[in-house]
């Protein structure tokens, strides 16, 4: 069984790619959490803290551009329908 890193640190930005990267499969949790914090209007800066380890208040734009540009890709994983079937194909 693949064990997937519960709490990873994050990039800058998310990635941008067409199809799904390692950087992905390694922040699937995170992606997650995102779009569960999200379905539940929770604060972007609170969860740009907890989630992505990134404090608001020291850092506003650097929280701001990651918390966006990971909620923006892991809406796109499942809208693609990766995110909770894995790498396989359609």
């Amino acid at each position: 069984m693949i064990r997937l890193p519960v709490d990873p640190d994050v990039a800058d930005v998310a990635p941008n790619e067409s199809t799904m990267t390692t950087y992905d499969e390694q922040h699937v949790v995170t992606y997650i959490r995102l779009l569960q914090a999200d379905s539940e209007g929770a604060d972007w800066r609170e969860v740009a803290r907890i989630v992505l380890h990134i404090d608001p208040e020291h850092e506003p734009d650097r929280a701001s551009n990651a918390y966006q540009s990971h909620l923006a890709r892991a809406k796109w994983m499942t809208e693609q329908g990766r995110l909770l079937r894995g790498t396989g194909s359609n």
